[in-house]
């Protein structure tokens, strides 16, 4: 039971690959398909802000910032909040979790062995990463973030 919660640990602290690095030449864009069904490209939120949050059912610090981010994706319509849920199970599994946290942003799934380009699979969960409104990636924050300091952010990039 220690062994696993050290690994869990681990994972969430930051085991995992993402590179900051990303291209932040071009906007950036990729699709991938919503839980509810359909799918939705980066492209088709441009003109806003797109705050990018990679998360996973089993991360208590994920948990944590879904209220703030659906908050801000409800109280600023110059800001999308997508959910990208990086975890390999399946879409009933995360339904039945998402009905407790009553989430109102839309969740992306994510095919952890094939993750989106060009961030690929996140350091660690959470991770977040804000998009301007032209879809250039202009901030990423490693770790839990709240909707103050994403606001912050964006208010000081005007």
């Amino acid at each position: 039971m220690k062994l696993q919660m050290v690994l869990l640990a681990g994972l969430c602290l930051g085991l995992m690959s993402w590179s900051a690095e990303a291209d932040t030449e071009k906007p950036v864009d990729f699709s991938l398909p919503l839980l509810d069904g359909g799918n939705a490209a980066l492209s088709d939120f441009r003109g806003n802000w797109v705050v990018v949050n990679y998360w996973a059912t089993w991360c208590a610090p994920c948990r944590a910032e879904i209220p703030e981010l659906s908050q801000l994706h409800d109280d600023r319509p110059d800001i999308t909040v997508l959910g990208l849920a990086f975890e390999d199970t399946d879409t009933h599994s995360f339904a039945v979790f998402l009905s407790e946290f009553e989430v109102t942003y839309p969740i992306l799934l994510v095919d952890v062995y094939d993750p989106p380009q060009p961030f690929g699979a996140p350091r660690a969960l959470p991770t977040t990463i804000l998009l301007d409104a032209g879809g250039y990636a202009v901030k990423h924050f490693v770790g839990p973030v709240t909707r103050e300091t994403i606001e912050a952010f964006i208010e000081a990039a005007e």
